[in-house]
């Protein structure tokens, strides 16, 4: 075998490698096979948030029984209080967690939720619904008025996003941001999370089928999604940086040369 016929197949061999190792950076859930299952985490447990916002929808049978717990204001059963809270764009009531972790709702009063899945709290409520003999057939859904999260970082569009369901997934909210650039580290996505007054930080790899059993899949209210830059975005920042360093430096080198010149002169 020649000597060029040798270097040529080397270097064809060292492109091929070289795809294979982009490939694997840039593809999602690599260990994932087509036509598996995943378990998704039990999403959206209810927590002290006073920025959070629970929509919550009482049917029955008979409408008009239904009517005064969705109304817009209502009647304290334990402490004959009227009841006044937030409406949604559907005349809906719209019902805050307290910094107890409680939401008061018309004719029920006081119901402790903080720590409960939304399926938990409907349940609750058709419990104490049924045990009043208010309605003896009550169906309650339970859902989140909405969501704004932040994305940063490494996609092509960062931003703040208001999610005007109750549930987006993180692989969902990337997608909204346009994906990550061609500069993204897959394998390097926080999502910051405000917890009693502390932010915890979260990992994520996209390339992992990981990702479905973290509790960050779901994304909640206020997180916030930053998306590292990979190692050659780095290197490329770090370049144009000295590369205007030394460009500044000669232009100021050039104009004290020339004003050197001119008082000589």
């Amino acid at each position: 075998m020649s000597k060029m016929r040798y270097f040529k197949l080397l270097a064809l061999g060292v492109m091929l490698l070289s795809a294979c190792n982009a490939q694997r950076n840039v593809l999602y859930l690599q260990d994932v096979e087509s036509g598996g299952q995943v378990t998704l985490p039990d999403n959206y447990i209810i927590r002290h948030n006073p920025i959070a916002l629970i929509r919550i929808v009482v049917n029955s049978r008979n409408p008009e029984l239904a009517k005064p717990f969705n109304s817009s204001s209502g009647y304290n059963a334990l402490n004959g209080s009227n009841i006044t809270g937030a409406v949604s764009e559907d005349g809906l009531q719209l019902f805050t967690v307290d910094e107890r972790g409680y939401i008061t709702m018309p004719i029920l009063g006081e119901i402790e939720c903080a720590g409960m899945t939304r399926h938990e709290l409907a349940k609750e409520i058709e419990r104490r619904i049924i045990e009043g003999g208010y309605i003896a057939d009550p169906q309650v859904n339970v859902r989140f008025a909405g969501l704004t999260i932040s994305i940063m970082g490494e996609v092509n569009r960062p931003g703040r996003y208001d999610i005007n369901r109750d549930q987006i997934s993180i692989l969902e909210a990337l997608s909204l941001a346009g994906d990550l650039t061609i500069y993204g580290n897959r394998n390097d996505v926080a999502v910051i999370r405000e917890r009693e007054g502390k932010s915890i930080v979260t990992k994520l790899d996209l390339r992992s089928g990981d990702i479905f059993s973290s509790p960050c899949f779901y994304l909640e209210q206020n997180d916030v999604v930053i998306v590292s830059p990979n190692k050659y975005r780095a290197a490329t920042s770090e370049i144009n940086q000295n590369r205007s360093f030394w460009i500044s430096l000669a232009s100021t080198t050039i104009s004290l040369a020339t004003l050197i010149l001119t008082i000589v002169r």
